[in-house]
This record gives structure tokens, C-alpha cells and sequence, in this order.
């Protein structure tokens, strides 16, 4: 439930959000540690954030609204595509070309939400974009670039998520999540066919449906109720900052040096516009 208190409760949305960023980190690390097909895994994690979801509303309310469709169609693109780019190229990659979303985000945002987009906004968002320019100066191979435009089209679909969820921001945008969730779990169901992973590999699945796509998203739709569509994204910035260092101390994977430095770009970029934008109340 919402605060009384305008600036209070936008704290507790940027709270949210940064919750979500969390729980969203554990997705390169966790993918990576489940040894199936990626549709099939895309699917399992959903079923199991189904369950988690239902248990929190209860009996769902399908509008079959615009935004409401739209919200499922965005999220069932980005946490399948998000999966697929972490099998092709480095966790890294995956997570902050993805962060190409604030882009979207802005544009849809004034366009759909009629959410007042500033000077301060543009100049976050143009970093972000450079920032994202500089992975691409590393040597690729072609699986890896593969994954590279998957995760760029996430960060599409991530930033359309963001807007359709913040037009539910007075009814709740779980009953989209859950939607997006069925989606993923259909589609995954046929790669499935060929029998379950191993122990481990089910475990890490547990966790990722669990913490990575279930309770982020709980928290994701909190937040949205309360901050701006566009600020939702940037403070959540610390699901980039973490996702690459839980997959190097648990797999040892390292980034490449012009991916590092993209990465800081994008990262001094939303954690400092955050900052700011949590100094003001602008919901």
C-alpha cells in the first residue's frame, strides 16, 4: 500500500526497484550454472515464478487490456531473449546491452504515459547509449554477437515492459507478469520433452524462478506503482553493477576490457541521475 507521504513513498518505490535489481543479478550466474536447452530453461524458471505469483494475488484479475496484453507480450520477449543471450555471449554483455532499455523507456514513456522527459534525461540516456557502443569494440565472435543483438532486443522489450507496466500503476501489473510468465512456460514446454537436468542444475532452476523472475517482478510492479517509468530502470542500475561479479566468482568469467569500460559508462550514468532524481518527488 501506498505512503501518505509523496516523498516517503517514492523512497520506498526507488526501494523496490533497487530490490528488483537484486534479485534480477542472480539471472547470468544462475542460467549459466543450468545445463538444458535455454527455451527449456526460460520455461521452467516461469512455471516455478507462476506458483510464487498466484500465491501472492490470489485469484487474478485478467482485463485483457491494452496494457495489460502489452505488458505480457513485453515480458515474455525479455526474460526469453534474456535467456538465449546469456548462452551466447557473457553474462556482461547480456545484462548491460540489455540496460539499453532507459532509452525505450524514455521515448514510449512520454509518448504512451505522457511522463515529461527533461534535459537531464536525454543527456542519461545518451551515455547509456554510448556506453553500450563501446561493447562492440571488442573482439566478437559470431556466437557471441548473436547473443549481443538478442540482448539489445531485450533491452527493447525491457524498456516497453517498463512503460505498460507503469499505465497499470493503479490496478496491478502482476496479472501482466503472470500472463508473460504463461507465454514463457508454453513456449518452453516442447524444449522440455527430452527429460529434466541434473540435481544441481534443478536447484539452480529453483532459485531462479524463485528469487530472479518471481520476487523481482513482485517487487518490480511495487515500485512502478510509485516512481516514474523511466526511473524504475536507472534504480535498478545495480542488477549490471552485480550480474557480472556473481559470474566471475562462482564461474570465473571475465568480461572483456571495452566491455568494462562501456559498463562503468552506463553505470556512472544511472546511479548518478538516480541520486539525483531521489532528492525530488516527481511521481
Amino acid at each position: 500500500m501506498k505512503s501518505a507521504d509523496p516523498r516517503r513513498n517514492h523512497l520506498l518505490g526507488l526501494t523496490f526497484a533497487f530490490g528488483a535489481g537484486v534479485c534480477w543479478s542472480l539471472g547470468g550466474w544462475l542460467i549459466k550454472s543450468v545445463s538444458w536447452n535455454p527455451m527449456a530453461i526460460s520455461g521452467g524458471r516461469s512455471i516455478i515464478a507462476i506458483l510464487l505469483i498466484l500465491v501472492v494475488l490470489g485469484k487474478p484479475k485478467i482485463t485483457w487490456s491494452r496494457a495489460q496484453i502489452g505488458g505480457a507480450l513485453a515480458y515474455a520477449a525479455t526474460v526469453i531473449l534474456f535467456v538465449a543471450a546469456n548462452k551466447l555471449t557473457t553474462a556482461a554483455n547480456a545484462i548491460l546491452l540489455q540496460y539499453t532499455g532507459p532509452i525505450y523507456t524514455a521515448f514510449f514513456g512520454a509518448k504512451i504515459l505522457g511522463e515529461r522527459v527533461n534535459r537531464s534525461d536525454w543527456l542519461a540516456v545518451v551515455l547509456v547509449l554510448f556506453g553500450v557502443m563501446l561493447f562492440f569494440l571488442d573482439r566478437l565472435t559470431l556466437g557471441g554477437m548473436a547473443g549481443n543483438i538478442l540482448a539489445l532486443i531485450s533491452g527493447l522489450s525491457f524498456g516497453l515492459l517498463a512503460v505498460f507496466l507503469r499505465q497499470q500503476k493503479d490496478e496491478s501489473g502482476l496479472e501482466s507478469v503472470l500472463l508473460g510468465n504463461l507465454i514463457a512456460a508454453l513456449m518452453g514446454l516442447p524444449f522440455m520433452v527430452g527429460g529434466l537436468p541434473d540435481g544441481r542444475s534443478l536447484f539452480h532452476l529453483l532459485l531462479l524462478g524463485i528469487f530472479q523472475l518471481g520476487l523481482s517482478y513482485i517487487l518490480y510492479t511495487e515500485a512502478l506503482k510509485r516512481i516514474k517509468a523511466l526511473e524504475s530502470i536507472l534504480a535498478a542500475s545495480i542488477e549490471p553493477i552485480l550480474n557480472p561479479l556473481w559470474v566471475f566468482l562462482a564461474l570465473g568469467e571475465r568480461p572483456g576490457p571495452w566491455a568494462l569500460w562501456g559498463g562503468a559508462v552506463v553505470l556512472v550514468t544511472v546511479t548518478v541521475r538516480s541520486l539525483v532524481k531521489a532528492t525530488r518527488t516527481e511521481v
